[in-house]
């Protein structure tokens, strides 16, 4: 890809032939990502970042009243994002930033688009592009070379840069990985000399930059060199030199970075849970009479620890709620021979619609065990848990009738004997002795538990 084909991207395009009839015809740039994108012939996205000496506001809402059917301006803090034909831009104006060392705030003011340049994290980021005429600026004389060459360099002195936005750090190694760039040579040591800043970024910020990096072992394994994971969550530098037994053949952290590969996923659940499958080994090893490396309910240990590390980043329920039930699960088929129909119901019910990444967790688990260790034939487990599935799908993994019958058949009022009753009759239904839609039989039942 190149500049010619992001000036012809269908959203840029239409944004273009407006800001052409507008006052700031050909003072608006395209900028960031979606230039370096454009240069490296990566797929571009949805976003598009525009700098222009003046005022962004005055040109969105000049937009906002001129523009196409569908174009929408929401004014944020100084810029301007603007929604046209399923694309986001977001207009600045060009401005410079100083940091009073004691705030994470800048300071603010109009300035060139030099100075814009200058401001921002990496040079590769600095390429502006003309809306208008497709004119390539390189303002600082280093991003075209820097991107030619695939290097990560600051626009300004590196210690300084990440010292004013701590966050870069974690931006630093992500493109490190995402582009397949090589740090500049100060650039990586003041990596390692400012990694105490990042404890100054909000856990929002944090949580968000990360889930961008989390795919990537070796970005994980970085962020541990750099000693920034300590400030992300230290639970898992314990996971560090801690000896696993005979079927395997790496410490627990390095086991753990395998099975993310293996995993190889895009999906931020089944990372999350792959990498803290195995947190809770650290506090539960131990060596049993035979000298063999055991951790016991490490599982139940570690979805304890995943929520309170997930609450304190952050993460909403729902994901909190599937990481933890997936570490809190993930050795329920460690020991199966065969999988029995109970007990796949009951395995359906409890995964509460997280079967598909569970089975992906073991298997990328099982693949980091020692070389020739027998694993578990996870492509056997899901055929038969689909036949169950067929046979007796997740909603009807219930008891066939409600609460409000149990209490009128045994003559109660609301309490937990009633949530006892239905509890036992599910169970019933897991074992296969009721049918999920035999109210008849159910109500036999309670009246014989009653008894």
């Amino acid at each position: 890809m190149n500049v010619e084909a992001l000036l012809a991207h269908p959203a840029v395009r239409s944004l273009a032939a407006l800001v052409e009839r507008s006052p700031w015809a050909g003072s608006v740039w395209l900028v960031g990502g979606c230039v370096r994108d454009a240069l490296l012939g990566r797929t571009l996205g949805s976003d598009f970042d525009l700098v222009l000496e003046g005022d962004a506001l005055a040109l969105a809402a000049w937009l906002g009243e001129n523009g196409a059917a569908g174009l929408a301006v929401f004014p944020r803090f100084g810029t301007a994002g603007v929604n046209l034909n399923q694309a986001r831009f977001e207009f600045v104006a060009a401005r410079q930033e100083t940091y009073d060392p004691t705030s994470r705030k800048p300071f603010v003011e109009l300035g060139t688009l030099t100075d814009d340049a200058q401001r921002r994290d990496f040079t590769c980021n600095t390429l502006m592009v003309n809306l208008n005429d497709g004119r390539l600026l390189d303002l600082l004389n280093v991003g075209q070379q820097d991107l030619n060459d695939h290097v990560l360099r600051t626009p300004r002195e590196p210690r300084q840069t990440l010292f004013d936005d701590p966050l870069r750090m974690l931006r630093a190694v992500r493109f490190r990985h995402q582009l397949g760039f090589s740090y500049e040579m100060e650039l990586e040591e003041a990596l390692r000399h400012e990694a105490l800043r990042l404890q100054a970024i909000s856990a929002e910020r944090i949580r968000d930059e990360f889930c961008k990096l989390i795919r990537w072992p070796l970005a994980l394994q970085e962020l541990m060199d750099f000693g920034l994971m300590q400030f992300i969550a230290p639970e898992l530098m314990e996971l560090q030199g801690v000896e696993q037994g005979k079927w395997h053949h790496l410490d627990v952290w390095h086991h753990t970075l395998l099975v993310i590969q293996n995993a190889a996923s895009d999906d931020l659940i089944l990372n999350l849970a792959c990498l803290f499958h195995d947190v809770g080994k650290p506090c539960t090893r131990c060596v049993d009479v035979r000298g063999e490396t055991r951790f016991f309910s490490h599982e139940v240990v570690g979805a304890d620890m995943v929520r309170k590390i997930l609450r304190r980043l952050r993460f909403n329920n729902d994901t909190i709620d599937a990481v933890s039930t997936l570490v809190k699960n993930h050795m329920r088929l460690s020991t199966a021979s065969t999988l029995t129909a109970p007990a796949a119901r009951r395995l359906i019910r409890d995964l509460n619609g997280q079967m598909d990444r569970l089975l992906a967790l073991v298997e990328a688990d099982a693949k980091a065990l020692r070389p020739g260790v027998k694993t578990l034939d996870v492509q056997a487990i899901r055929h038969r848990l689909e036949e169950v599935a067929a046979e007796t799908p997740a909603e009807k993994i219930r008891a066939p009738i409600t609460g409000e019958e149990v209490m009128e058949i045994l003559g109660i009022g609301p309490g937990p004997r009633v949530g006892d009753v239905l509890h036992l009759l599910m169970d019933q239904v897991i074992e296969g002795q009721l049918g999920p839609d035999d109210k008849d039989k159910a109500r036999e039942m309670v009246r014989r538990f009653a008894e």
